[in-house]
């Protein structure tokens, strides 16, 4: 009972010469299990870099698709005030002859015009 209330003094008991067996033998462990450790390091960074690659192939695959899925908008056309030639087209309101009348709007200007007689 009293070994599980101080576990470290197992540890105080070992001599130097047990200790150095230990420390050997953990040496031995982990030098072993080392190849195989690079090994693993090596197939995890290959992983890694085919992931990237196609990663980067997937995204210029979509980069490319959407390129060619949406044409460029054409200009929009410029906007020009009506010229004299169009109330010769159109009827006495502006609108096409036979099409139903609509109300032109007045400009209004924030300035006072004085209308000559």
């Amino acid at each position: 009972m009293a070994d599980k209330k101080n576990p470290t003094k197992k540890a105080v008991e070992l001599s130097k010469e047990e200790l150095a067996v230990k420390r050997n033998e953990i040496t031995e462990y982990y030098n072993d299990h080392i190849p195989h450790l690079k090994a693993q390091y090596e197939y995890e960074n290959l992983l890694r870099d085919i992931e990237k690659c196609r990663a980067e192939r997937m995204q210029a695959q979509m980069f490319m698709s959407k390129m060619g899925d949406t044409p460029p908008a054409p200009p929009a056309p410029p906007v020009t005030s009506p010229g004299p030639n169009l109330k010769k087209a159109t009827g006495p309101l502006g609108n096409a002859p036979g099409a139903p009348a609509v109300k032109q709007e007045v400009k209004r200007t924030l300035k006072k015009t004085i209308k000559s007689e």
